[in-house]
């Protein structure tokens, strides 16, 4: 994080709430009456997030804040993924499947344009597949599109896609790919999508804003376009809010500061389903992590219950796995596969061949709530005769060290994706868990002919990586979104980061 930059965010938030206790309602009800005096086509919709994209590329680690703000408002997939999480056709009019499961036949949508004019075309489908899968790209779920054998395109609005095996998730995992012009441009700094709306300006450090764009080939936007604010201090966030100087927050990250919202009417809070798990992953590949008993030592050595009160309060809840209970092959059961317990953990540390403890070096990304959990880690671990150091690094540093080179022995990070249990299933993967039946049954999962065979092997995948400790799951976030009462039509549910902002009215 840098210091330079934070402290003036700071001073400036606190600034913002002595004034806004100084002035009083009248200061909240004035910026109420600013917002409402356009129509609500004509509003800008002001949204806060601690989360600014890397760059504008989901395939070159841009991270969640590109996710937030673009999916689905700047670029669209050939399906889309619902708040509720359920897929629905997007670019794609329709399709069908050979009787053997292995040819997939989409139709395009007519009328659609890239925001460059251009029409699209099943040669910009296919482009963007193999943007996916080149060997630069760093997009997260590129081993999903691995049982893609060949992509065909007969004609302008007819793609083909030949898998090597059944897929029974394929069109679930098309929604994560955005479609973009095949004519190509810098997407690191540019966009060029399909979406409701154009990118208008990036002020780095700053903000993002869209503006509704008028040749969208479906239905209009709700608002006149969004700016997204960026904050490196969660309760920055929070004051920006109540000073009115955003409308609505898409994941508080201080839930200390809930309570000002609380028994207010000028806001609502909102708790909806999250798919965000905090993970303490280990590099599995290297020692001490290589051993199961070792992560089981790690991980009952952690009292989860008492960090995720210190961290949430009354909000989220315990996971014993990478499954949130949306997903259908979540077993509440595992919650305490790995209980509290340092005795067993110092036991276990000691059969494992370490019985004076061990020392590693834990890469801790530099925004909230990382550095908190990174601390208690640290005291907890250090009852048993584990000694951690923590290593601060930026978002752009996890992306390079971490996760592209893997030159890590363990690491915090948040996972905000649903339907992620498979990961485990990649050695390749950046925790480098190598469990041959697990990597079987994920694939197995995957070419189920019923769904209720697919949950039925995802089920003992999530049995095995928690009883082995595959990585330590710390807790699920909350999803909590805090909004002025003036708004509707935003997204509740926390899946994949996603936001769509194109229903929301403010009046």
């Amino acid at each position: 994080m840098n210091a330079k930059r934070l402290f003036p965010i700071r001073m400036f938030s606190v600034f913002l709430f002595v004034l806004a206790v100084w002035a009083g309602p009248a200061l909240f009800a004035g910026g109420r009456r600013d917002a409402a005096a356009a129509s609500p086509e004509q509003a800008i919709i002001r949204i806060g997030s601690l989360y600014e994209p890397g760059n504008l590329s989901n395939v070159d680690a841009g991270g969640q804040g590109i996710t937030e703000a673009f999916n689905g408002n700047v670029y669209e997939g050939l399906f889309r993924l619902t708040d509720g999480g359920t897929v629905e056709n997007l670019l794609a009019a329709g399709y069908t499947k050979s009787s053997d499961s292995l040819t997939y036949t989409i139709t395009l949508r007519e009328g659609v344009k890239f925001h460059s004019g251009k029409a699209l075309t099943s040669a910009d489908v296919k482009t963007s597949f193999e943007r996916v899968i080149a060997e630069t790209s760093l997009a997260a779920r590129k081993s999903s599109y691995r049982v893609i054998k060949s992509i065909d395109t007969p004609d302008a609005k007819t793609v083909v896609f030949t898998l090597n095996s059944p897929s029974i998730s394929f069109p679930y995992t098309l929604s994560y790919v955005w479609i973009v012009n095949a004519d190509g441009r810098d997407l690191k700094t540019t966009e060029d999508g399909t979406g409701p709306y154009v990118l208008d300006t990036w002020i780095r450090g700053s903000s993002l804003s869209l503006k509704k764009w008028d040749g969208y080939w479906g239905p209009a936007a709700k608002n006149a376009g969004v700016v997204f604010n960026y904050f490196t201090d969660a309760s920055a966030l929070n004051n920006a809010l109540l000073s009115g100087q955003i409308d609505i927050i898409t994941a508080v990250q201080s839930p200390d500061a809930i309570s000002q919202f609380e028994n207010n009417a000028g806001f609502v809070i909102n708790n909806g389903a999250s798919t965000t798990k905090e993970l303490l992953a280990f590099n599995d590949r290297v020692k001490p992590f290589d051993q199961v008993l070792v992560r089981k030592a790690i991980y009952s050595a952690i009292d989860r219950q008492k960090l995720l009160s210190s961290i949430w309060g009354k909000y989220g809840s315990l996971i014993g796995s990478m499954v949130p209970p949306t997903d259908p092959w979540y077993d509440p059961a595992l919650v305490n596969a790995n209980p509290y317990d340092p005795a067993l953990a110092k036991s276990s540390l000691a059969q494992a061949g370490y019985p004076n403890g061990i020392s590693f070096t834990l890469d801790t990304p530099t925004y909230d709530p990382h550095p908190l959990v990174a601390e208690f880690v640290k005291s907890e671990l250090a009852k048993i005769g584990v000694e951690v150091t923590i290593n601060p690094i930026s978002a752009d540093e996890w992306y390079t060290k971490v996760f592209r080179d893997r030159n890590f022995t363990a690491t915090l990070q948040e996972h905000v994706n649903d339907r992620d249990v498979v990961w485990y299933g990649n050695p390749d993967f950046y925790w480098g868990y190598n469990n041959p039946q697990v990597t079987e049954l994920v694939n197995q999962a995957e070419q189920s002919a019923t769904a209720d065979e697919q949950t039925r092997r995802l089920l003992e995948v999530n049995r095995i990586i928690a009883n082995e400790a595959a990585s330590i799951w710390l807790y699920l976030y909350p999803q909590i979104v805090i909004a002025s009462s003036g708004l509707s039509g935003y997204p509740l549910n926390g899946l994949n980061s996603q936001f769509y902002v194109y229903n929301i009215v403010k009046r």
